[in-house]
């Protein structure tokens, strides 16, 4: 295990750039989890129009997204991707899954996620690389299909590596909108962990496996850098509960460096994977201030905008 030192800070502080972008989140976390609502495989059609709606966003930035789908039973599913070119051959890969698990409307697993990655896109647009950027809107991630081959970023991140594609670092955005500041608020997997880490849940978590200690590292210092909230990193064996509980996992798999950004999920948040799990429970402030945060982390990483 690494851990990185943490922070004791809890003000909120929002620009008026802050708000413009708190408001975009809010606006497109309404839409998939308010408006189209829970979308997998069982329900289909909403699954369907959350892609369309990712593709929309996308398209409407100026970027150029290409559906890459996979059959199974039938049915076509598609992860959805757009890339702006860079000079290096590396890849910088943020990606987030659009699917809802079953019973839920999925606001912020994962639609806080998907508004994070459409936000950062849009942010991107038009602008320069030294390293390709590409964001990506991942299905298939809960179960039944959660680590499995069918999953949407396992079948991306398969022909990534078929592709010889050279992905520098892989970040996944995956339940980022919960904070809270009432003291034990904060859980952990295993019982010593929750020794050397904050009990009140009003951080943004960077996670890693062992293999992508060194991109943890990276990823903290620079989010301390520029980001006006607390922050946690650390890089576990996969094993751990909790660590390898979205796409990350995938590129793992096939030998890819690679984080979860998150705000603990089922440690913190009591909505996780059930009906509850709707738009008025984020707290947008501080999610807009994480997404400002990681705006410079993706930035700096792949050496755009300058």
């Amino acid at each position: 295990m690494i851990r990185m030192p943490g922070e004791s800070s809890t003000t909120t502080v929002i620009s008026s750039v802050d708000a413009n972008l708190r408001d975009e989140l809010r606006a497109d976390v309404q839409k998939l989890a308010g408006d189209i609502g829970e979308r997998n495989e069982f329900h289909y059609a909403e699954l369907k129009a959350a892609a369309d709606y990712i593709e929309r966003s996308f398209a409407a930035a100026g970027l150029r997204p290409r559906r890459e789908g996979y059959e199974m039973r039938g049915r076509t599913f598609d992860n959805i991707e757009v890339e702006i070119p860079g000079e290096a051959p590396q890849i910088v890969l943020v990606g987030a899954h659009y699917d809802s698990v079953l019973g839920a409307p999925g606001a912020n697993d994962n639609g806080s996620g998907v508004a994070a990655l459409l936000a950062l896109a849009r942010r991107f647009a038009g602008k320069t690389a030294r390293q390709t950027l590409r964001f990506v809107a991942f299905v298939n991630e809960e179960p039944p299909y959660f680590q499995t081959s069918e999953m949407g970023s396992f079948v991306y991140a398969k022909r990534c590596q078929e592709r010889g594609d050279r992905i520098s670092a892989m970040i996944s955005l995956e339940t980022i909108g919960y904070f809270s500041d009432a003291p034990g608020s904060q859980s952990y997997p295993l019982p010593g962990i929750g020794a050397f880490y904050p009990t009140t849940g009003n951080f943004i978590g960077f996670v890693g496996n062992v293999r992508s200690r060194d991109l943890v590292r990276r990823v903290v210092g620079l989010f301390r850098q520029h980001a006006k909230i607390p922050s946690q990193g650390a890089a576990f064996p996969s094993f751990v509960p909790g660590v390898a509980w979205s796409d990350q996992w995938s590129f793992w798999e096939h030998g890819y460096p690679g984080i979860m950004v998150t705000d603990t999920a089922p440690f913190r948040y009591a909505h996780y994977h059930v009906a509850t799990d709707t738009p008025d429970k984020l707290d947008y402030d501080r999610f807009a201030l994480v997404v400002d945060g990681m705006q410079k982390v993706v930035g700096e990483l792949a050496g755009a905008g300058r």
